[in-house]
């Protein structure tokens, strides 16, 4: 089985992209000896389609396996909900040297990942994806966590799993929105990356979002891994390049905070983020008005819910300031030079500027 290697020390490990993985992952966990016991997280919709094929594979190779079912959505990345992860995994005997492995979309592998970090300090993780988003970004990176009732992701840690187990085939049961969440992902890598997947993407585009072609939808996911891989080694711990990662991401934690994280999903509002970054880096004169348009061109085909009229600059800038990635010298706000190219520059008062684009 062909794999990505994401190199971190002791740390490293493989990011395996395979159709019908899912049916192998007992033989990757036994070969690798991460335990004799699974704890499987999943939520309710992704265990009823998978959780039975996953089970029976840890089974086959020895491994005793039992299920867990968080709530679906966002409001799942809460303390509560991680505290019933901790009281089912104590009750059921789960040891250090076992393992938690993470079966679903972005919001079940940050909190399986913060469970499998802090239970008995640290017990072994896996994650299988099963959305384009999570493919593509959240399972790669060792970032995991829950959020506040204050903010997203503002309670959490890095811990890297032992290794990422994509099955691209879990795609078509997947509904189209949320293909398209997981496309505001997969163009961020394209622009603070890699002009030529750009040009692929624009190219691809209604092919990925329609999963017409295999080879097509499995470049684009190697792709992402690829480019975060690459920087995810240079930075584990985003204290310099991996703030590239959170191109959008500052409006779009916003937007879902401000609006009680039930009007966007994640890849939505990193969407609105990209189209709100992207024109402050052409009004700042960073980005050319072709570029600018380009990307706009691209990030408009995507489908997605609009923002409240209602919302205002007031509402985002209140969840803006306890945005994780502030810091004592103020946020990093990263920009566009070019498409591939970025920049990062402390953000100074950004009310203004917020308010004349929500006009």
């Amino acid at each position: 089985m062909k794999s990505i290697s994401v190199k971190l020390g002791t740390q490293s490990y493989p990011i395996f992209i395979h159709t019908t993985g899912l049916s192998n992952i007992g033989s990757l966990v036994s070969e690798r000896k991460l335990g004799n016991r699974a704890a499987v997280i999943s939520d309710e919709t992704v265990s009823k389609l998978y959780s039975d094929r996953v089970i029976k594979s840890l089974e086959k190779a020895g491994i005793n396996s039992f299920l867990h079912i968080v709530p679906n959505g966002e409001n799942s990345k809460s303390l509560n909900i991680l505290s019933e992860i901790y009281t089912d995994i104590i009750k059921r005997g789960l040891k250090r040297d076992d393992m938690i492995i993470a079966l679903g979309g972005g919001v079940v592998g940050d909190i399986a990942g913060f469970a499998a970090a802090t239970y008995l300090r640290g017990v072994n993780f896996v994650q299988i994806p099963t959305t384009l988003l999570a493919q593509v970004d959240s399972s790669v990176g060792g970032k995991v966590g829950i959020n506040h009732p204050l903010g997203k992701n503002l309670v959490g840690s890095f811990y890297q799993p032992k290794f990422v187990l994509i099955d691209p085939e879990v795609l078509y049961t997947l509904p189209r929105r949320e293909i398209l969440a997981g496309m505001g992902e997969v163009i961020k890598y394209a622009l603070i990356r890699e002009k030529k997947f750009f040009k692929f993407l624009e190219k691809n585009l209604n092919t990925i979002l329609q999963l017409a072609n295999n080879k097509v939808i499995c470049k684009t996911i190697k792709t992402c891994c690829k480019i975060k891989a690459q920087v995810v080694e240079k930075d584990e711990k985003e204290s310099g390049l991996r703030r590239i990662l959170n191109f959008g991401h500052t409006l779009g934690h916003a937007l879902e905070a401000a609006t009680n994280f039930n009007t966007f999903k994640h890849g939505e509002a990193v969407i609105h983020g990209m189209k709100w970054a992207s024109w402050v880096s052409w009004e700042k004169g960073y980005l050319s008005e072709e570029k600018f348009n380009a990307i706009n061109a691209l990030l408009n085909r995507l489908d997605i819910p609009p923002i409240p009229k209602g919302l205002n600059s007031a509402d985002l800038i209140t969840k803006i300031k306890v945005d994780k990635k502030q810091s004592r010298k103020g946020l990093n706000l990263v920009l566009l030079n070019d498409i591939g190219k970025f920049r990062i520059e402390t953000a100074g008062n950004l009310s203004p500027i917020i308010e004349k684009w929500l006009l």
